[in-house]
């Protein structure tokens, strides 16, 4: 499915501050169904602010943000259903087995995916009998990112997706990514991996002190020093 030319998600000219700390000094960038959108920026560069705000868990002190047409700030049910997130603190509950969470979170929605085949995909099969509260950090990603995927959002937002995991997890996580992208839904992922952003970006947004220092396709990002020369022209500057 092409991408829309119409953005699932808006962010112009975003401020957020705690105290006297700016996470987001005036961000701007967009994201489109059937893309896959990558975010990269430093620790602190206010990635995960900017989730957050657009998945309707903090609010903006000034600015506009749209998801899918509304704002998600105080956003009804309805358009909650809508939107998928996996955040780097997934909340998962801890004494419950992953593929039972999985099953419970599946009957909240009207077509999930199939539960045995998700599992099967991300290895969790491998530790459907281990508490939660048991797992590795890896292990908790992949039951994350299922419970994100469960409900087929049409935007879908994945905060550092692949930390922690294996090689061959990080191959299933991206090839997942790309199908679901590819099936419409507008796909947002932080990373600090230039390798993964160059596998699966069809736009970069790259944020350095609560700014959009740069947002395009890979190619005009990238340019012809590659990406991982970009990021570093565009941070070295600003963190020294």
């Amino acid at each position: 499915m092409s991408a829309s030319t119409t953005p699932a998600l808006v962010m112009h000219d975003v401020t957020r501050r705690f105290g006297s700390t700016v996470a987001l000094d005036g961000l701007s960038w967009s994201a489109r169904s059937g893309e896959v959108t990558c975010v990269l920026g430093p620790n602190g560069a206010g990635k995960t602010t900017a989730v957050e705000i657009a998945t309707g868990l903090q609010r903006p002190d000034s600015g506009r943000v749209e998801v899918l047409g509304s704002d998600p700030w105080g956003a009804g049910a309805e358009h909650r259903a809508r939107v998928g997130v996996m955040l780097q603190d997934g909340g998962l509950p801890q004494s419950v087995r992953p593929v039972a969470l999985l099953r419970h979170v599946a009957r909240f929605w009207s077509d999930p995916l199939d539960v045995d085949d998700l599992a099967a995909r991300l290895g969790i099969d491998a530790f459907a009998g281990t508490p939660v509260r048991r797992l590795s950090g890896g292990q908790r990603q992949r039951v994350s990112l299922a419970t994100a995927l469960l409900g087929r959002p049409d935007i879908l937002f994945l905060d550092e997706p692949t930390a922690g995991l294996d090689p061959h997890a990080r191959r299933e996580v991206h090839s997942i990514v790309r199908e679901v992208a590819d099936g419409g839904t507008a796909t947002v992922v932080t990373t600090h991996s230039f390798e993964e952003a160059e596998r699966l970006a069809d736009r970069v947004v790259v944020v350095v002190g609560g700014r959009c220092a740069a947002d395009g396709t890979l190619a005009e990002v990238a340019g012809g020093g590659g990406l991982e020369h970009t990021y570093f022209s565009l941070t070295d500057g600003a963190l020294r």
